[in-house]
């Protein structure tokens, strides 16, 4: 298993370092007073999102971390050592969620942006703490502080410009893989695409992120076939392109049950910037290729775009109306806030 969306993690920071008791005892000095140091911080741990990391099949081998425990003080004033973080990479895209998988801590859409889960805890305070000009000897030192522990959620939202949704089989592995450099499986069954792939397409000197999810099937959002799992994955996509098979023998039901998923899965999906395509065109007579277009444009309120990405047509057209978006996109909503502290 290459690629994993959501892992269950078990988090706890390090305890704060015990403060330490102790008394200056040096050879000509007859009061020497207390000299026991602070105990050292517990370590923190933190989430950090990183550069070359597509998928969380690191936490699928391991879930717990735990930060160091600080250290204890020392007599001649010495204050013990901060105890070694713990930092989680994950990929740009990442949301971290509280232990019910609803509450969310975080969203990580920046590489480089960082976020404090569970801080360690203070140490403790040594013995010289506490010496008062009615208490010169104190016999006391504080134990350091406990960490933080909890279980948190990891799940992996794929950052792209441009989305491909469609029922199985409607060509979408064999567009993503002429316009961009990815190798999906491509097979002539359905369910080809078991997870989402990313590719980065080009048209006139410009460039965009592609994804592609499996295919959606009515009940999806009910659990039906691979269910509707992965469309997390174009959550944040500007624009998606609806694929719709010309081997459907109504395309116009196939794009309003894809449709129907979308807007049962909610989260913005249906309401996202839409172009519709009817794809394995070179497959289609003239009459055939007339039916199928007006059964999709009267499903769809508009004129479909037509395109073959074995025999290239159309390509070049469906890719220009994505980039027309994905740019009209960009120059309205500003850069995202790289916040690194909590």
């Amino acid at each position: 298993m290459k690629f994993l969306d959501q892992a269950r993690v078990y988090i706890r920071s390090g305890d704060g370092g015990a403060g330490s008791m102790s008394f200056r005892r040096e050879k000509f000095i007859e009061f020497g007073g207390p000299d026991g140091g602070d105990g050292g911080r517990g370590g923190d741990v933190w989430v950090e999102a990183v550069d070359g990391l597509n998928t969380l099949i690191d936490y699928r081998y391991q879930q717990h971390f735990k930060a160091k425990t600080g250290m204890h003080g020392m007599g001649r004033n010495m204050t013990g050592a901060k105890g070694a973080d713990v930092t989680l990479k994950v990929p740009a895209g990442t949301q971290v969620f509280a232990e019910d998988n609803e509450t969310l801590i975080c969203d990580l859409t920046v590489v480089g942006q960082r976020f404090l889960l569970a801080k360690g805890g203070n140490g403790g305070f040594g013995n010289q703490h506490f010496k008062t000009s009615t208490n010169q000897a104190p016999r006391r030192a504080n134990p350091g502080q406990p960490g933080e522990e909890l279980s948190i959620w990891l799940r992996l939202k794929l950052i792209a410009d441009a989305g491909l949704v469609g029922m199985p089989n409607a060509g979408k592995s064999t567009f993503l893989a002429a316009v961009t450099a990815a190798k999906p499986k491509i097979a002539d069954y359905p369910f080809t695409t078991l997870y989402p792939g990313l590719g980065v397409a080009r048209i006139d000197g410009r460039e965009f992120v592609l994804a592609d999810i499996p295919g959606l099937i009515e009940g999806a959002h009910e659990g039906v076939g691979i269910g509707d799992r992965f469309l997390g994955h174009v959550e944040r996509t500007r624009v998606l392109l609806h694929l719709v098979s010309a081997q459907e023998e109504s395309p116009g039901k196939a794009y309003k049950t894809v449709r129907a998923e979308l807007e049962a899965y909610r989260h913005g999906l249906a309401e996202k910037a839409e172009i519709v395509a009817l794809s394995q065109v070179d497959i289609l007579g003239p009459d055939a290729r007339k039916k199928k277009v007006a059964s999709l444009k009267r499903a769809a309120g508009r004129a479909p775009m037509l395109v073959s990405a074995v025999t290239g047509e159309g390509v070049e057209a469906v890719l220009r109306a994505l980039m027309a978006v994905v740019a009209e996109s960009r120059d309205a909503v500003p850069a995202p806030v790289d916040t690194r502290w909590r």
